[in-house]
């Protein structure tokens, strides 16, 4: 179902890979719009339980584009650096295929937000738990379950 990756010596391990996504700061999320095209979004995200979570506006394109179709992909790229001199970058990255839904149940929507407040904001979670009970019905949370993930290094 999944192309295999041309670079298969750059691979990086599963578990490798999952240490990556949960260490890089942002991802690229992918989706496909009722036009066709695809549109790709920079944000924030938290890993929990296998699975991808982020925040949004309760509306808005990326929504529209999952509730049309919500096959997707993320992208995390961590430790880049250009090499001039080689003609080359020295990186690491994952990319993940999975299913985007809406998290409709408040205990898994509540443990989300409080899991991006740990990522992000380590050191204020006690005013973390205030933000997300006043604006918890402002913010939608959308969880990606990973179907399929493969991760590549180049040193040079």
């Amino acid at each position: 179902m999944f192309r295999e990756m041309r670079r298969a010596n750059k691979a990086i391990t599963r578990e490798a890979a999952a240490e990556l996504l949960h260490k890089c700061e942002y991802g690229t999320l992918s989706t496909i719009g009722s036009d066709g095209y695809p549109y790709g979004v920079p944000l924030n995200y938290a890993c929990r339980d296998d699975a991808l979570y982020f925040h949004c506006a309760t509306e808005g394109h990326k929504l529209d584009n999952i509730e049309k179709n919500n096959k997707v992909s993320f992208c995390v790229v961590g430790n880049a650096k250009v090499i001039p001199e080689k003609f080359s970058t020295r990186y690491e990255s994952v990319i993940v295929f999975g299913r985007a839904n809406i998290v409709t149940d408040d205990n898994e929507k509540r443990a989300a937000l409080f899991a991006l407040i740990e990522k992000y904001a380590p050191d204020y979670t006690e005013s973390g738990k205030k933000y997300i009970s006043n604006d918890f019905n402002k913010t939608k949370v959308v969880r990606i379950d990973i179907e399929h993930i493969t991760g590549k290094k180049a040193k040079e």
